[in-house]
């Protein structure tokens, strides 16, 4: 049947099963748009190309699916980079459609004419250059194909603006692109060796990451920690891949992680890390990193197999199917001692409960992201920026469920989170959705509430707002004499702000009035910017500097108002 490319594309849209997509019209991109009219695909108008680029990535990382982002040539594809390296960084699954200029024209510097393909070659795993009608249909089931299998991650499909307006004889294909075929995942002397490291551990320690989530292995982690005895410690991207609640999870690894976790990776004497890659701001110094620990790896892409930290045992495959052949052979095992150790690491920091400190007049980070973690009972899908309030938000909201947490890791992209608030609302339309930014991050895509005010959706945001970019103030402050260059930040009012957008705006500045904020922003039928004026210049406690081993930790002064954690499960 004769289709133009623009109609072959958006069928092939409909046959992997988009619903929605989020994009920005261009000249390159117009023809595609002019065949959208035509397809029950909905569309978001997004204010900025790298809005959309975190809306399909927040899509993705709720469970949607693959995510889809549309841009026109030149500068609306250069908009696009920042979103797409998030998405590879953090192995989320995009698919970025880019208008080009029409194929006479390559190469001769017309009107936004970019090489997109070649400035994304080392951000994406795959970028493509579709020049012919009949070639759209097959690069866009490889690009899904690609984007979802192995290690997700995002691939870019550049399709010129003459291959888009000509008409070709288009059958449709379903087939499968070839792709190597899997490796086993676990082989029969990987196996015993897993079996035989664990039976003589004492000391043992899961390290669990984004990878338990991408490979739907949440049973099989839990059925490990709890047979084996084990307890279990998380990156930042693995949060919720075991509940908080669980007797046998630790918390956060890492730089900003629980103190009594850092300790216990350092005294341990086997690591399983499971769908992790063992980056810096998990490891510290690498010379003295769980010195005395024999190491396990196991991740669906082999070259992070002794990347970074050298391992005993390294296994490439799927961390499920991993798992699930180790618990048919694993026998009970008990660490009593060991998780009673590390329990009376826990109870040294974590003294007292942060719902009973005194009032002291000041309102703090902490409290604001405790009480949404009270009032929502863990069960909202949160999203953040990048930046101090990223670090509270692991600390005192207790996950209980899978992919209940989004946030950019591996780039750290502030301005991520109320466009991704936005995907994940596509994603989850019957999930509570709190994005948490902080005051500095949320003005680099504030203009994407008028996105949620077009498209009429709930999604209620917390500005932690201190004054200054707080992450960078951190370190000017521990480690610059508190010579604080560029960091106090003069915001506008977020209140008429949010409501010149056409959303409700609150504000909140003590403690007493945070339940209320929080209560009207639930109740309200639309979305809601809360503005919460904290303490400027508190910190993130635990830090381990840079460059420090793991257990050398800053930690927060004995006398401070704040708990160095937030402990309770109340």
């Amino acid at each position: 049947m004769k289709r133009t490319g623009a109609q072959v594309l958006w069928e092939s849209l409909v046959r992997e099963g988009v619903r929605v997509v989020f994009g920005y019209p261009g000249g390159a991109i117009l023809p595609a748009y002019d065949a959208m009219l035509e397809y029950p695909i909905h569309h978001v108008l997004v204010r900025h190309e790298q809005g959309a680029t975190h809306m399909a990535d927040g899509f993705a990382r709720a469970g949607g699916g693959v995510g889809v982002a549309i841009g026109t040539s030149g500068p609306g594809a250069t908009n696009m980079v920042t979103g797409i390296a998030t998405a590879m960084m953090d192995s989320s699954p995009i698919v970025c459609i880019t208008g080009q200029v029409a194929s006479p024209f390559i190469g001769y510097d017309a009107f936004q004419e970019t090489d997109i393909t070649g400035i994304t070659l080392p951000i994406t795993k795959h970028s493509y250059l579709v020049s012919k009608p009949q070639d759209i249909g097959r690069v866009v089931r490889e690009a899904f194909h690609l984007a979802r299998s192995g290690r997700p991650g995002p691939v870019l499909v550049d399709i010129t603006k003459d291959a888009q307006q000509a008409a070709t004889d288009w059958q449709p294909d379903d087939q499968m692109p070839p792709l190597p075929e899997p490796r086993p995942a676990l082989s029969a002397s990987d196996r015993d060796g897993m079996l035989d490291l664990l039976s003589r551990s004492h000391r043992p320690v899961i390290l669990a990451g984004r990878g338990i989530l991408l490979g739907n292995a949440m049973a099989e982690l839990r059925a490990l920690a709890e047979r084996a005895d084990v307890p279990v410690a998380m990156t930042l991207l693995g949060i919720g891949c075991l509940p908080a609640s669980h007797s046998h999870n630790l918390g956060m690894m890492g730089m900003h992680g629980e103190a009594w976790v850092n300790h216990a990776i350092q005294e341990a004497d086997l690591l399983l890390a499971l769908g992790m890659r063992f980056d810096d701001r998990v490891t510290g110094n690498l010379k003295n990193y769980a010195p005395n620990a024999r190491k396990i790896h196991i991740d669906i892409d082999a070259s992070e197999l002794n990347k970074n930290v050298p391992v005993d045992i390294g296994i490439s495959g799927d961390v499920g199917d991993a798992l699930r052949e180790l618990l048919v052979h694993l026998q009970s095992l008990k660490h009593e001692a060991w998780r009673a150790h590390i329990k009376a690491m826990k109870g040294e920091a974590a003294v007292r409960d942060i719902t009973l400190m005194p009032d002291t007049g000041h309102l703090y980070a902490a409290h604001v992201i405790h009480d949404i973690w009270r009032h929502t009972q863990g069960k909202a899908v949160v999203v953040t920026d990048v930046g101090q309030h990223q670090m509270w938000e692991a600390q005192y909201y207790h996950h209980e469920e899978p992919l209940s947490l989004i946030t950019s890791g591996g780039l750290g992209t502030m301005g991520f989170a109320l466009p991704a608030a936005i995907g994940a609302r596509f994603a989850r339309p019957g999930a509570e959705i709190w994005a948490i930014v902080g005051d500095g991050g949320f003005q680099m895509t504030q203009a994407e509430l008028t996105t949620i005010a077009q498209e009429n959706i709930k999604i209620n945001v917390a500005i932690i707002n201190n004054g200054y970019l707080g992450m960078v103030r951190q370190w000017q402050e521990f480690f610059y004499e508190r010579r604080y260059s560029a960091t106090p930040l003069r915001s506008p009012d977020f209140v008429k702000l949010a409501e010149a957008h056409g959303v409700t705006g609150l504000r909140a500045s003590r403690r007493p009035e945070v339940e209320g904020v929080v209560a009207r922003a639930r109740q309200a039928p639309g979305a809601v910017v809360i503005d919460f004026r904290v303490e400027q210049e508190d910190s993130v406690y635990p830090m381990v500097p840079a460059g420090a081993d793991l257990h050398q930790m800053i930690r927060r002064p004995a006398k401070s108002v704040l708990a160095e954690t937030a402990s309770d499960r109340n």
